[in-house]
């Protein structure tokens, strides 16, 4: 399909691409494993092609896809086997899946460079990618297994984007767990002394219980990691490989409501809306996860799906950008991303704008163009 922007833009063609991956062909019903939308800028050659991919989100048709293609580059949106199902994620095999759009772009497309996008979680994932491009050996996630990233033909790729991103899976859920749960199995079950939404606490929130909230969050995740472990040694002495459990309240970041803590233009507010109420909904981070995909993806001890190490071991040019209106990823995530990365060609800029961009009026093509414009000057 070709589509034409208003105001004379150059011309979008949009091409459906569906591929089977290692360990992951074709379901019974037809459908592949992976599966995207590649954008291309009409009948020229794309400059540089994009490769954007979520945990689970679908981005087949990111926001920033059509932009980019108006502005000579390829993009490809592409989903794992895991779009829509990150109950039951599994880190080596989501790279696999990566390392097939990455090929598909070079082979089949035509284009030798490729741009990671890692946009919120992807990110982190992206990151993973490069880092086992480059050799890192399979991820180790302890009793959740490496998928299928052994049997996978991965290729590095020239320039890594970190885009409105976090420092990672578990290190973005833990700083959203409510750690005034007292029982896991109880949604409602509350310690007043750490919640957040209780008034004697705040906003604002002192120091003092801003210590005590966040030991607590870590120590909440650490002790959903040793009940997974303990689990799987029950489940595995019956004969049993894992089972889906549920974590309640995930909307618990004082960020939310104190807006002198890492301090941007931000609102008062999470993605969801208001935190109390998104807390108490059974929308959010985790919410649903099988004992192996917490060890694969949540659990601050056991999980891969960290940013920071991957990102030490890209020595690729790279971009951060963050925008000063995010309610979920802020300034000191950009910033320890940033320092983080291996890469002696780094830079760090900061928009105007919301998580995704939608506002204000032209944001999504001001970072078109600042994206484009860092591209061009690299390739």
């Amino acid at each position: 399909m070709t589509v034409t922007p208003e105001g004379g833009a150059s011309p979008v063609t949009t091409t459906f691409v569906g591929l089977e991956s290692p360990g992951a062909g074709r379901a019974g019903a037809g459908g592949h494993p992976c599966q995207g939308l590649w954008h291309a800028p009409g009948a020229r050659v794309a400059k540089a092609a994009f490769v954007a991919t979520h945990y689970e989100v679908d981005f087949a048709e990111h926001y920033l896809a059509g932009p980019l293609a108006e502005r000579g580059f390829g993009f490809l949106g592409w989903n794992t086997r895991y779009r829509g199902n990150g109950a039951y994620f599994n880190l080596g095999s989501a790279v696999a899946d990566i390392g097939v759009g990455v090929r598909w772009i070079r082979r089949v497309a035509g284009v030798d460079t490729v741009v990671l996008l890692g946009n919120s979680g992807g990110a982190s994932l992206m990151g993973a990618y490069q880092s086992h491009a480059l050799g890192q050996p399979a991820p180790p996630t302890g009793r959740s297994p490496t998928g299928d990233l052994a049997a996978a033909d991965l290729e590095a790729a020239d320039l890594f984007v970190s885009l409105n991103a976090h420092r990672g899976r578990p290190d973005v859920l833990t700083s959203w767990l409510d750690p005034s749960v007292t029982d896991e199995s109880d949604p409602l079950s509350v310690d007043p002394a750490l919640d957040m939404f209780a008034a004697t606490n705040g906003p604002p929130y002192e120091e003092e219980f801003l210590a005590r909230y966040r030991g607590a969050q870590e120590e909440r995740n650490h002790r959903i990691t040793d009940w997974a472990e303990a689990e799987l040694d029950r489940l595995g002495a019956a004969g049993a490989y894992d089972r889906v459990f549920n974590v309640h309240r995930t909307w618990a970041d004082p960020r939310f409501l104190d807006l002198a803590i890492d301090p941007s233009d931000r609102r008062v507010g999470c993605y969801f809306g208001d935190p109390r109420a998104a807390n108490y909904g059974p929308f959010g981070l985790a919410s649903t996860c099988t004992l192996r995909s917490w060890l694969s993806m949540w659990s601050l001890r056991r999980s891969s799906c960290r940013a920071e190490p991957h990102l030490a071991r890209i020595t690729q040019p790279a971009l951060v950008v963050q925008s000063t209106q995010d309610q979920g990823c802020y300034p000191s995530d950009a910033r320890a991303i940033h320092a983080a990365l291996g890469s002696a060609d780094k830079t760090l800029q900061t928009v105007a704008g919301d998580h995704y961009l939608a506002s204000p009026a032209g944001a999504r093509a001001a970072m078109a163009d600042l994206i484009a414009g860092w591209v061009e000057d690299r390739v």
